[in-house]
């Protein structure tokens, strides 16, 4: 930059140029190549030429075109540059040099460092002192030093990561402009207003020196990202710019934490617009593996965002605790947890008539499981929860009638106390309670203080001593609301309200939605809580929340990941700004669980600078650049070349005998190029052979029929009751007889003429044709396989009602120890998701769906009947002649032998004595199986019809 105009690459080139002489000494003594004349000699004579018109000899001005060809090339092989002198800047004062060296400049930083060069090289030649301040340095002092000096701190200065404040280095500025008002100030510009570049150039047009300050300004803006969001169906980033006058477009580029290329994104900005959005539509699994984004040609930290685990879409899977006939569309669980976590996290809801959901949602390997309303979790599904949670993953458990209702398991965050707790209502406690504020060592702190959401009934939890430190949420009266508990590297979080709004109207709220979102932001990184809360179901640290995390990788202006500078402070956990001098952009804590800070905040935008009006000399940044005298040089070699031609041609016997000569060369060298062009043909393959090709309709009819047992044909034809088959004769033919004689009596009685009962086997026959399953207790039966106890809970959850009938009446007390039948139910039912049950109530609607009951009895008439518990009675309610919920009741206990109640002959006559007895007993007996297989078939439909009289009367109001 210091030296002459004209330099070369290759220098020791030239020395061929002392080999002219020697080339003009050989191209003189030798002559011109003899003319090569054709036969016959007549011609040869006719054509001959005076002997002194053919040149000994070759011309001087021959000779000198020649030489000027070869002296072109061997300047051109020595590669000549030629380097414009810079523009002069006058004066003998200082000069100063202020670089904005923020991101936004690190595109055309070497553009920078070229123009700033010239000017500092100019002031060299001149002698005058020069000072260089980087904007990134703040207030640091401007001292004038060598030209040299500032050209050597030049070249070691390189583009900070973030947006520099310019308002702090303008008191040194002015400072060193009181010092010397005959200063020449040159302000290199990345043409952002951000970070103050108005103020900042007003600041400028207020010095008092000789001679206004220089802006030199980037003629290109800057491209940036402004975030990313993990979209249901992409992962999108906004790319930013600061001019919007005309079109443009590019390419963003995704990378893994390895740095592998994981997908190319395309952009485009519409005229004046100054954002645009790049989509990577990858599947969830490679969208959540993308830890950086860049823009392709824009080297540069503003160009690149660093993903964490807060931008990853999790996945979820929902399994919901209701029957398939009472969950409802826009109504159950599911619906308002869905719609909640959908935003920010793939969503999938598990169909109720799965036969292992849970198994089926872990199958899935899902970052948070949500049951809804499950109780007890028992057998291989238990141990594959725990292992889950175990291993990272997220438990969220949200309260119900079945888990308020089922023995307490170890996948619980606290010990509860069964049975619910109800505000509001005749009976209530109290009136409904009100959200209290979140406590700092919660991860739901900083959440809106949402007063409205109140709760009507919750499952409430020992006031254990250690229950605060487990405690995320809580009512005003203490009662914890949201509690959760570390299980290895996961967390079991649960919610002591329902899913939807039976309970509560929190899943109605926008504070719904933020709960479930830092929940789910613990899947796969439970190790980590956001806004620096405590881990959870540890009590909290007084230093906790300010816990800070390292810097591990930073990115330098231009992009480049690397080793963290001494200036880089730890940032504290949850830190969400933009990267600053002592937070730059990188990644920030451990491996397991970084951190990204990143150069511009989601929602940032780029604006151009406007410093028109300021006194201030604007130029155009740019370099004088280099012109290389190679092609130049070439192209006069080349013009030579034909000169020399033309020349020979001339002095060889005009361009006739060129062109005869060149039509014979032509003729003799004359061998065309062959193309073959081999065309791949794609032939397509047959596709794969199904099944059903070559069967004719009528063969894979019977297929279909030689698939399905007979029995299960028919009973997809006809009603048929059906009973568990116990391994006892006796107890099994009692069983067939009571469903026999109940079938009759529904054929005589009702509309319904059902087939002939059959005997199952749950661990081996399809249990989905029979509405209602008949399983008398038999303590002395092996407990069916965990297969077969699966196939009963999704019979159950998919629409289906056992009847379990213990047949102990007698031997039952109610104070007294359980009966062997009693507890060989229960360990059935400790691997079924069983809801919480009562006695049958008097308003019930299965007592009123074809006869009018108080109650159901068969040999036996003293043992309680027990259908799922349904919600409190409305104050507003009383008078209702039945009450139900939407669905049947999966489940229904007795003791009193319904069958045997039931059980006739051919002829109608009874098969079994009852007790006390009495054909008014055996009647109500079959009156309550016909109410109970009504009951079942028709669902609340009777409760509709008794509540007829009251839609009318609202009708006619």
């Amino acid at each position: 930059m210091l030296g002459l105009p004209l330099a070369f690459t290759v220098p020791a080139v030239l020395g061929a140029l002392a080999l002219l002489p020697a080339l003009w000494f050989l191209l003189r003594v030798t002559p011109p190549r003899p003319r090569r004349q054709s036969f016959p000699p007549l011609r040869l004579i006719a054509d001959q030429r005076p002997k002194d018109e053919t040149p000994a000899r070759t011309p001087p001005w021959l000779l000198a075109l020649r030489l000027a060809v070869a002296a072109a090339i061997v300047l051109a092989m020595a590669g000549p540059i030629w380097n414009p002198p810079p523009p002069g800047l006058g004066g003998a004062g200082p000069l100063v040099l202020l670089v904005d060296d923020g991101f936004a400049a690190a595109p055309d930083w070497d553009l920078r460092v070229a123009a700033a060069g010239e000017r500092l090289g100019e002031a060299g030649r001149a002698g005058r002192p020069a000072a260089l301040a980087a904007l990134s340095d703040g207030p640091r002092a401007l001292v004038p030093g060598t030209a040299a000096a500032a050209l050597d701190r030049l070249r070691a200065l390189k583009p900070a990561p973030y947006l520099v404040d310019r308002a702090a280095a303008l008191p040194a500025v002015r400072d060193f402009a009181a010092a010397h008002p005959d200063a020449d100030i040159v302000w290199i510009a990345d043409g952002l207003e951000n970070g103050g570049a108005r103020a900042f150039a007003e600041g400028l047009g207020g010095l008092a020196l000789a001679r206004p300050a220089t802006v030199l300004s980037a003629p290109s803006a800057p491209l940036a990202l402004a975030g990313a969001e993990n979209r249901p169906d992409a992962l999108a980033v906004t790319v930013l710019r600061a001019d919007g006058r005309a079109a443009g477009s590019g390419t963003v580029r995704a990378y893994d934490l390895k740095g592998l290329a994981v997908g190319d994104a395309p952009f485009a900005f519409a005229g004046g617009a100054t954002s645009a959005t790049a989509s990577f539509t990858l599947p969830v699994e490679l969208r959540n593996d993308v830890a950086r984004v860049d823009v392709l040609g824009e080297a540069s930290a503003g160009a690149a965002t660093l993903l964490d685990g807060r931008w990853k879409r999790r996945r979820v899977d929902i399994v919901s605790g209701a029957t398939a006939d009472v969950e409802q569309p826009l109504l159950s669980p599911g619906y308002f947890i869905g719609k909640a976590l959908a935003p920010f996290a793939d969503v999938r809801d598990v169909p109720s008539n799965t036969a292992d959901p849970i198994g089926a949602a872990l199958d899935e390997r899902p970052s948070v499981l949500v049951l809804a309303d499950i109780g007890q979790v028992a057998g291989a599904d238990h141990d594959r929860l725990a292992r889950f949670v175990d291993g990272g993953g997220v438990l969220l458990r949200f309260a119900g009638s079945r888990l308020a209702g089922a023995p307490a398991d170890d996948l619980e965050p606290v010990n509860l106390r069964r049975g619910g707790r109800t505000f509001g209502g005749a009976l209530s406690w109290d009136k409904p309670k009100a959200l209290a504020p979140f406590d700092r060592a919660s991860p739901f702190f900083g959440l809106p203080d949402r007063r409205d959401v109140t709760v009507s009934r919750q499952v409430l939890a020992e006031p254990d001593a250690g229950l605060p430190a487990h405690t995320w949420a809580a009512l005003d009266d203490g009662t914890p609301l949201v509690t959760a508990d570390r299980r290895g590297k996961g967390v079991i979080v649960l919610f002591h309200v329902t899913g939807d709004t039976t309970w509560s109207n929190l899943p109605l709220s926008g504070l719904f939605v933020d709960m479930l979102r830092r929940v789910v932001a613990l899947g796969g990184d439970a190790a980590a809580t956001p806004d620096g809360a405590a881990a959870p179901g540890a009590a909290a640290k007084p230093n906790e929340a300010a816990a800070a995390l390292p810097p591990t990788r930073i990115l330098d202006g231009f992009g480049a990941l690397g080793a963290p500078p001494a200036t880089a402070k730890p940032v504290p956990a949850g830190f969400a700004g933009p990267g600053t001098a002592d937070h730059p952009p990188g990644f920030y804590g451990p491996a397991d669980a970084l951190l990204a800070v990143n150069a511009l905040n989601p929602g940032a935008a780029l604006m151009p600078a406007d410093l028109s009006g300021l006194g201030l000399g604007a130029r155009a940044l740019k370099a004088a650049e280099p012109v290389d005298l190679r092609a130049a040089l070439l192209v006069l070699a080349m013009l030579g070349f034909l000169a020399d031609a033309v020349a020979t041609a001339l002095l060889g016997g005009g361009f006739t005998g060129l062109g005869r000569r060149a039509r014979a060369s032509a003729g003799t060298t004359a061998a065309g190029l062959a193309f073959a062009v081999l065309l791949a043909s794609l032939t397509g393959s047959p596709g794969p052979a199904r099944a059903a090709d070559g069967i004719p309709p009528a063969a894979g009819a019977a297929l279909a029929r030689d698939g399905v047992p007979k029995r299960d044909m028919e009973a997809a034809l006809r009603t048929r009751l059906a009973y568990v088959a116990s391994g006892d004769p006796a107890v099994d033919a009692e069983s067939r007889d009571g469903l026999r004689g109940l079938s009759r009596a529904l054929s005589n009685r009702t509309s319904l003429d059902p087939g002939e009962p059959v005997a199952v086997d749950p661990a081996r026959d399809d249990l989905t044709f029979y509405p209602m399953l008949y399983w008398p207790v038999v303590a002395t039966a092996p407990q069916p396989s965990p297969t077969a106890v699966a196939k009963v809970s999704a019979f159950m959850k998919n629409g289906g009602t056992v009847l379990f009938d213990t047949r102990d009446a007698l031997s039952a007390r109610v104070d007294g120890p359980q009966t062997p039948e009693a507890r060989w139910l229960a360990a059935l039912l400790s691997g079924v998701d069983v809801p919480e049950l009562e006695p049958v109530p008097r308003d019930h609607v299965i007592t009123k769906t074809f006869y009018l009951l108080d109650g159901f009895v068969g040999r036996y008439t003293s043992a309680p009947t027990w259908v799922e518990a349904l919600p409190p009675v409305p104050p507003d309610a009383a008078d209702q002649p039945a009450r139900s919920g939407d669905s049947v009741s999966p489940i229904v206990i007795t003791g009193n032998d319904l069958a045997a109640a039931w059980a006739s002959d051919a002829d109608g006559d009874p098969l079994y004595p009852l007790v006390p007895g009495g054909q008014r007993q055996r009647e109500m007996a079959i009156r309550g199986g016909v109410n109970l297989v009504i009951y079942t078939l028709t669902g609340n439909y009777k409760a509709d019809q008794v509540h007829a009289k009251q839609l009318l009367e609202r009708l006619a109001h």
